[in-house]
């Protein structure tokens, strides 16, 4: 078994060493509506106020090998900054390659808003940064080490890797069309991004190159409000607030490699409840349902933290028996904060601390709601 293991970890190596391009692909997270702007930098400030993103992802927990990966953004929506849009940061670490590769993504992002009609506006964003491969070589176990009947026994004289980590920038790029009905119990908004622009190299030998590939987006978002809103906080339980559905659906691609998901999520009660489907459509197919549960504490009308736990249930395919998938996010929501002063775009004045009485407007129409996430 150990000797298949160590076979094992050569084969999928080999696949994220090959100069093919389709060697690579990005972290597809369940919760994709909890990373907004891994999804489309266009999402960077949609809604006013700032919000962080924490997430936590534990993909096959039955495997020998952890696969693990771990996201946080934040971003400011501030309608005094100019293009009313917003700055944001966004940090991302996953390790594929049977937990030999480490890949690591830190940029920033801005978003600039294009107002067409009260009720439809458009958004643009890019992504600058950089990307981290790292390899662990001394981890690595290659075929000249192995006795037919002994096993592991001998030092491989395999030539070390030029470079064991590599660091290149990266860019990426989206769009976002926001909408709404005049009244407000119906908004909604569709993407499309593409992320890896100029596909860098990221090979770790010296003869060659293997371009990451570049990958493209699309996503759509309807939110249901089933009546007007009342208020909650920290002392209720939310219970004149109004039903909140929330449809969507995301496709991907990268290389050869096509998945789609789709579902919906629920609010009332600040209680979040949710069930979508997933399914790779090239390669390997395999179709996963997840589950979703979560609970939104409000500290004030305009401060809020948001706890979401899903579960990937593998129901087809070659990945079954590897125990699903689990992700945790939180977000921490400060509705109101604004930096910049006023701007065209409505949302609440310079220096407004969330909490407070400041700010006549609750918020500045439907397009500048809190999110639902």
């Amino acid at each position: 078994m150990k000797k298949l293991s160590c076979i094992l970890c050569l084969l999928v190596l080999g696949c994220n060493l090959l100069y093919s391009p389709a060697s690579a692909q990005d972290m597809n997270y369940t919760q994709y509506y909890s990373t907004p702007l891994y999804v489309n930098p266009a999402y960077t400030g949609i809604n006013t106020g700032l919000r962080a993103r924490f997430l936590f992802r534990d993909q096959w927990p039955a495997a020998p090998i952890a696969f693990k990966s771990y996201y946080f953004s934040a971003d400011l929506g501030d309608r005094g900054l100019p293009g009313a849009g917003g700055l944001g940061l966004v940090v991302q670490s996953d390790n594929p390659g049977v937990g030999l590769i480490n890949n690591l993504t830190a940029a920033l992002t801005i978003g600039a808003r294009i107002p067409i009609t009260s009720f439809l506006i458009a958004q643009v964003g890019i992504k600058a940064g950089i990307m981290q491969r790292r390899v662990y070589y001394d981890d690595l176990v290659f075929s000249n080490q192995f006795d037919a009947r002994y096993g592991n026994i001998y030092q491989s004289n395999f030539t070390d890797f030029s470079a064991q980590k590599r660091v290149v920038p990266d860019f990426g790029a989206g769009g976002v069309l926001q909408f709404s009905t005049p009244e407000g119990n119906v908004t909604g908004d569709v993407g499309f991004a593409v992320d890896h622009i100029f596909q860098p190299d990221v090979s770790f030998l010296s003869v060659g190159s293997s371009q990451y590939p570049r990958k493209w987006v699309g996503n759509f978002n309807l939110v249901v409000t089933s009546g007007p809103g009342g208020t909650s906080n920290a002392m209720t339980s939310g219970l004149s607030e109004p039903l909140k559905i929330d449809l969507g659906a995301l496709y991907m691609n990268q290389a050869s490699l096509n998945s789609l998901e789709f579902g919906l999520n629920l609010l009332k009660f600040n209680i979040y409840l949710g069930c979508w489907y997933k399914n790779t459509l090239t390669g390997v197919v395999n179709s996963s349902v997840a589950v979703l549960a979560g609970y939104k504490f409000n500290f004030y009308d305009d401060m809020s933290l948001k706890f979401l736990y899903s579960y990937d249930i593998q129901v087809s395919g070659a990945l079954q028996g590897t125990g699903g998938a689990h992700e945790i996010s939180l977000v921490l929501e400060f509705d109101k904060l604004q930096i910049f002063g006023h701007g065209g775009g409505g949302g609440g004045g310079g220096g407004y601390i969330p909490g407070t009485n400041g700010g006549s407007k609750r918020y500045g129409g439907p397009l500048e709601c809190p999110s639902f996430y």
